[in-house]
């Protein structure tokens, strides 16, 4: 934190974020969960293709894992690209305190100078964070219609990597230098990043490279629990930085200083941001690799996902699927080998970055409009008023999440399940390990 603040942390290995897990592709991973907490945890291996069994998820792939107990996560790391670890006990709560960390799957064969991963995030420091049962001012707020009026209420400090302000650590890069820069949304709020112009170029969404980069910007839009990679050439020798669009409050906590020596760190952190081009994000560019190459005729499941907001009696805010909250939610029935269609709709006045766990979807029309270029992720940032059609295959056996990455969304009901035929998950929610996925 910036300015000397501190806030109560809970940690991974005791730092925020917990250290970079870095990886090659195709090697076995082993990570040995011991909780020093006096809360239950676990760790959600966020976008990565794993067996069920190892998705980190209370109540449906595992117990909670027990203070003083603990856990050992194995899994191949089959998939190059950015991915990132969570808790999923209770996350709304455990993954704000702090409880995350990046992991990072190196093809084979570097192609750049450098490779650095950014983990963005928003904390409540000088105020206690508000509770979503404040309904007035959510719902006076959300009439701005930005999607975002419920979290710019609750945080009021912007991290990169746990830090911010003058404490961010800078990026060092030679002139003419090209780094790839990875960055991951852990918190619940939207990041608009803003680069030297001609800078960069988008490399990867959720881990999948992207076919079209000819859209050039200097403004980069990620959603929660997204990732966006990007190529970052240093064009000069003036210091200079990256920084959150100005657009909104605090935005000045969130700049990272790209210099060639360190002692020009202040210099840069004075130089203003550049003026905003037009705004790329998670779907703006096609996916290289398609999970289907013309969108399914004939899929063998379609379920329909509304996304609403209402009153839930006693609680304040719910956040419902198809009308419900979850546990209650209508789960999406498939059976090894099927062809998913979901269309998702948001009908309410929020945004809702929706995260499918253990598979990949590939989106093929927007607003009933069919994309020229389809592309492939594992989060869909679906804003008020939008509709997106996307398709998977059910190739990956077990009970999976599907819910809103805005975990203070998901802890209110923004929830569902892909429930395979035949498989039933042998742990209960709540019960003596008090298992609290969302």
């Amino acid at each position: 934190m910036s300015h000397g603040k501190k806030v109560d942390a809970w940690t991974y290995n005791g730092t925020v974020p917990g250290e970079e897990i870095r990886v090659t592709e195709g090697d076995f991973v082993k990570v040995h969960l011991t909780n020093e907490l006096d809360v239950p945890v676990t760790i959600h291996w966020h976008g990565v293709l794993l067996p069920n069994k190892m998705d980190g998820v209370p109540g449906l792939t595992q117990d909670a894992v027990q203070p003083g107990e603990s856990f050992t996560y194995e899994f191949i790391a089959g998939d190059a690209g950015t991915y990132w670890y969570h808790s999923h006990q209770h996350s709304s709560l455990q993954v704000d305190k702090g409880l995350y960390g990046v992991l990072v799957v190196e093809e084979k064969k570097q192609k750049y100078d450098k490779d650095e991963s950014f983990i963005l995030d928003e904390w409540a420091v000088n105020q206690d964070k508000q509770n979503l049962s404040n309904i007035g001012g959510m719902m006076m707020g959300s009439m701005s219609g930005d999607g975002e009026a419920d979290t710019k209420q609750m945080y009021d400090t912007f991290t990169v990597n746990g830090k911010a302000g003058s404490s961010i650590d800078p990026l060092i890069l030679n002139d003419g230098q090209t780094a790839r820069l990875r960055f991951v949304n852990a918190g619940y709020q939207v990041h608009r990043l803003v680069f030297p112009e001609g800078s960069i170029e988008v490399i990867e969404t959720d881990g999948e490279e992207v076919s079209d980069n000819t859209e050039s910007s200097n403004v980069v839009e990620i959603a929660p629990g997204e990732r966006i990679d990007v190529a970052f050439t240093k064009q000069d020798g003036e210091p200079t930085v990256i920084g959150q669009s100005n657009n909104i409050e605090h935005a000045e906590d969130m700049k990272i200083p790209v210099v060639t020596k360190k002692s020009d760190v202040s210099v840069a952190m004075n130089t203003h941001l550049s003026s905003n081009t037009s705004v790329v994000d998670g779907t703006t560019f096609g996916s290289e690799n398609l999970i289907f190459n013309k969108t399914p005729a004939n899929p063998d499941v379609t379920y329909n996902m509304d996304l609403s907001m209402g009153m839930d009696m006693g609680k304040g805010m719910a956040f419902q699927i198809n009308d419900e909250t979850f546990p209650n939610t209508p789960p999406i029935q498939v059976e090894s080998g099927d062809i998913v269609k979901v269309e998702i709709t948001n009908s309410g006045r929020m945004n809702h970055p929706m995260h499918l766990h253990g598979h990949r979807f590939q989106v093929t029309s927007k607003n009933g409009k069919e994309l020229d270029s389809p592309l492939v992720k594992d989060l869909i940032h679906v804003k008020p008023g939008e509709t997106y059609t996307i398709y998977f295959k059910a190739n990956n056996q077990g009970e999976w999440l599907f819910h809103c990455h805005d975990n203070n969304h998901a802890d209110r009901g923004m929830v569902t399940i892909v429930d395979y035929k035949g498989v039933y998950s042998p742990f209960e929610l709540g019960g003596k390990n008090n298992n609290s996925p969302n």
